[in-house]
């Protein structure tokens, strides 16, 4: 009961602030956070949290019902919901934890920016422009109209008193601190909108029921419309995702059962399928309700159900109450929620973490605020994908030259990604006369590599180069003359690495086990066991003279001696 009063009182702010920033009448918010409440606190999921309408939405909905009017609203939210039943049955639930964490941070901060511009509009009672880009731009007319109008300076004194306290509340110490703050703004908001001096916009309270309205033929056919199902689709990808990565979070705060995620997002299809039927705004997870109820003690689904009964007897019975609420006390509260998803800190973390992903971050966050959420998202995939795909094909190539013999020696994966520095490698023995290529270890060599590898040893034997052999990974040797030399060459091998690192990866070990694999570092007492002749020849990694086909000049050389050079050398590097 208690934990359900806690949310109840975080819950009916935040309803009532989202509607106002998404431009539809307060009561479609409220009517939301009950379904949220009543319908979807009573489905399978997550047993702690909590439904309700999405501020992450906010700008999107203002935008929307600015273009196609509200009465299309309800459609959009319906057909949304029917898409994310289908993606939970189809168990799809999971997927939505397979996305990059950049591109998530970078959705979460490209949906808080927007909704900070646009609520500081709200701040002073003026109305906002639009898109992210025109709010930036009207900033200093706002803040010249800001100067000419009390009224306007009167409602920034009670938005930015409201957004201190949800900054600083955290503070206070208990049992006061318990108290949700967005509750204490708007308490006190509206009592110093009471005193003389404060005329300032209040909150326009309609009647719940009066609010309902059912979409008829002539609102669905224009689902037809691309911008339509384009608005479709970005309602249910990202009110899926935020529900679901929100449930993640909430896992982290509690020991009870863990979130059934594709149950989860069958429960959100259901509530935002009923949202669309009575044409109210779209929900999703929120975190903040979540967080609360799960702090307040809560441990079964009574408290996010009930929290739903609360919203519905305060708007049916006493809505008269949120006539009171100045707009710019709402305002606040939204700005700090915008804050939190935008996250400045994120970034420098981010960037130090790993400068690629930082990157994604940052990608995501601007094609959002230029674009809109949809397509800013998919350009945040579309550039990790690439980031994936570039750290994947890593190819590392070595080359060494033994008596007029030069070998490239390549490890790794070979793909059109790192076409420009195999070209690089080739061209740069372009000019040799006897050329062996080496791809035996290449793990994957697609087809663009290997037609540039196979172009390029058949000019090279066009134009007469004495012998040019080209080893494919499990292909037989394609040669043009006797690929041994006579062991004498050996000795004078030259190693001459093209730039670029080497790992432990590229160290090769032994092809099988030998009576010398445990020599070791002299240090540890085992030189003995090695034989003189093989520790005068011990080579690096990177040549082993019978994996090249070339004895060293000594006597008796056996596969045992190679291995056992092998292990000698980098046992002396230890």
């Amino acid at each position: 009961m208690v934990a359900s009063l806690v949310v109840f009182l975080v819950a009916l702010p935040l309803c009532i602030g989202v509607a106002a920033a998404s431009g539809v009448p307060v009561a479609l918010g409220i009517i939301s956070g009950i379904i949220g409440g009543l319908v979807v606190g009573f489905l399978p999921g997550s047993n702690l949290q909590v439904s309700g309408p999405a501020a992450g939405l906010a700008a999107l909905v203002l935008e929307f019902v600015g273009a196609h009017g509200l009465a299309l609203l309800g459609p959009v939210v319906l057909v949304s919901g029917l898409i994310q039943m289908a993606l939970g049955a189809l168990r799809m639930g999971r997927l939505f934890q397979s996305i990059s964490l950049a591109v998530v941070q970078g959705m979460l901060a490209g949906i808080g920016l927007p909704l900070i511009l646009s609520q500081t509009y709200a701040l002073t009672d003026s109305k906002q422009l639009g898109s992210a880009l025109k709010n930036i731009a009207g900033l200093p007319d706002l803040m010249t109209s800001i100067l000419a109008a009390p009224q306007k300076r009167a409602a920034l004194v009670l938005g930015v008193l409201s957004l201190g306290l949800c900054f600083l509340w955290k503070k206070v110490p208990a049992p006061l601190g318990r108290v949700p703050a967005p509750l204490v703004a708007v308490m006190l908001g509206s009592v110093l909108a009471s005193l003389p001096g404060f005329d300032v916009k209040r909150v326009e309270v309609g009647n719940l029921l009066g609010a309902v309205h059912f979409a008829g033929p002539s609102e669905f056919a224009s689902l037809a419309d691309p911008e339509v199902i384009t608005m479709v689709i970005t309602f249910a990808v990202i009110a899926s995702a935020e529900s679901l990565f929100s449930a993640a979070a909430v896992d982290k705060m509690h020991d009870g059962p863990r979130t059934q995620y594709n149950a989860e997002l069958f429960s959100q299809g259901v509530g935002n399928t009923l949202c669309g039927l009575l044409g109210s705004l779209p929900m999703t997870a929120v975190i903040a309700r979540s967080a609360a109820n799960v702090q307040a003690g809560a441990r079964t689904k009574v408290s996010r159900i009930l929290h739903g009964g609360w919203l519905l007897g305060f708007g049916l019975l006493v809505p008269a109450l949120l006539g009171l609420i100045p707009v710019a006390v709402l305002a606040g509260i939204l700005v700090h929620a915008g804050w939190k998803l935008f996250d400045p800190p994120a970034f420098p973390k981010m960037w130090k973490t790993d400068r690629g992903e930082g990157i994604v971050m940052i990608i995501t966050t601007l094609a959002i605020m230029v674009a809109n959420l949809l397509e800013g998202v998919v350009a945040g995939l579309a550039v990790a994908i690439v980031l994936v795909a570039l750290r994947m094909s890593r190819i590392t190539i070595h080359k060494t030259s033994h008596s007029g013999t030069v070998r490239l020696e390549m490890h790794g994966n070979a793909t059109f990604l790192r076409l420009p520095r195999l070209i690089e490698a080739l061209e740069s023995v372009a000019n040799e006369r006897r050329v062996h290529v080496d791809l035996t270890r290449v793990q994957h060599l697609d087809l663009a590599c290997r037609s540039q590898v196979e172009e390029w040893a058949q000019q090279r034997r066009k134009a007469g180069a004495e012998e040019v052999q080209v080893l494919l990974p499990g292909a037989e040797p394609q040669t043009d003359a006797p690929a041994r030399h006579s062991e004498q060459e050996a000795d004078t091998a030259e190693f001459q690495p093209i730039p670029g690192p080497r790992r432990p990866q590229d160290v090769r070990p032994p092809t099988a086990p030998g009576p010398y694999d445990h020599a070791g570092a002299p240090e540890h007492g085992y030189a003995a066991q090695v034989p003189v002749h093989v520790q005068q020849h011990a080579a690096p990694p990177h040549y082993y003279p019978y994996s090249h086909g070339i004895a060293p000049e000594t006597a008796h050389w056996t596969p045992e001696d190679d291995r056992a050079a092998q292990a000698y050398w980098e046992g002396t590097q230890r």
